[in-house]
């Protein structure tokens, strides 16, 4: 799943991740446009219910009745939104979805939320620091470290992330400190 870190989440939503936002309405029948950050944009569809989420605040929690994909955008009609003035209201609502509508990763495959937060050390056993977010390339994904200073480091498995124990907190990376 690819998408920014949010850093200011309510406790509301603590427990949920950020899957999108509604960025327009399409017609006049109450559809909205949505920015999807899932890996295949219109998965987003898939999950339900959405938290939606403005400023900080929940303003609605709503079920998609229908959706579909529409060039870079995803298009969804939401309940009690049937007229683009209505809909209009939803324009620059966070999606938000439970970690529990996720399907399991497959083997050696993690989410970006699961990465978040793991303590990265190098072969040498120098703490580099902790992954505060990832960013999505196109080639690959690359970790966001903070520790003394801030590392980009490719997330490649095998050749330069070597392990990721989730239960520890910890990826091991074949990184040198001064990279």
């Amino acid at each position: 799943m690819t998408g920014p870190v949010q850093n200011t989440v309510p406790e509301s939503i603590r427990d949920k991740l950020f899957v999108g936002q509604i960025n327009g309405v399409y017609g006049l029948r109450g559809w909205v446009k949505v920015f999807s950050y899932t890996e295949q944009r219109e998965s987003i569809l898939s999950y339900s219910p959405w938290t939606l989420c403005r400023q900080g605040q929940v303003i609605a929690e709503v079920s998609v009745i229908d959706g579909r994909r529409q060039g870079k955008s995803v298009l969804a009609r939401l309940p009690g939104y049937d007229d683009c003035d209505r809909a209009r209201l939803l324009i620059g609502s966070e999606i938000y979805v439970s970690r529990e509508q996720l399907p399991d990763a497959g083997e050696s495959e993690y989410y970006w939320h699961q990465l978040i937060g793991l303590e990265v050390v190098n072969e040498a056993g120098e703490r580099l620091g902790q992954v505060a977010s990832m960013i999505a390339t196109g080639a690959n994904d690359v970790l966001v470290v903070n520790g003394d200073r801030q590392r980009l480091i490719p997330f490649v498995r095998d050749q330069v992330v070597i392990a990721v124990d989730l239960p520890a907190g910890c990826l091991r990376v074949d990184w040198r400190a001064d990279y």
